[in-house]
């Protein structure tokens, strides 16, 4: 199992007239999440998209156990349970300053071919910086 973990401040942006994040904003964690988690690897986005490769998400969960306010310092662990092939499938944990459990969820992307849009096997690279 490979864990990349990342810290993120609450803005106020972020939160509604009551100080708590809108339940929309966890998707854009989870994908700071993401992001950070391929950067661990060497690898960004926009390596993979020079390269040909694009992750479109095509299923999200999001499991809400507590709010997050504005100000809070959260951290993101993005974890990846099982060998990528076609899809990539990450899990994630938010927990506040406290140390609270603030949610849960899990997405799931696939490698797409940008030329034809078509499903492509996951990249030997990006393989290769997880140890498959």
């Amino acid at each position: 199992m490979k864990k990349s973990s990342t810290k993120t401040r609450v803005r106020y942006s972020e939160t509604d007239q009551m100080g708590v994040v809108y339940h929309g904003n966890y998707a854009q964690f989870f994908e700071l999440g993401r992001t950070e988690w391929l950067r661990s690897l060497g690898v960004t986005y926009k390596d993979m998209e020079t390269s040909g490769i694009m992750l479109p998400v095509i299923s999200l969960n999001c499991n809400f156990i507590k709010s997050a306010l504005y100000d809070d310092i959260l951290t993101i662990h993005t974890f990846l349970r099982k060998k990528p092939m076609v899809k990539i499938e990450f899990d994630y944990e938010i927990l506040n300053q406290n140390d609270e459990l603030i949610c849960t969820g899990n997405s799931v992307l696939a490698f797409m071919n940008m030329n034809t849009l078509k499903p492509a096997r996951c990249p030997d690279y990006l393989l290769k910086s997880l140890g498959f």
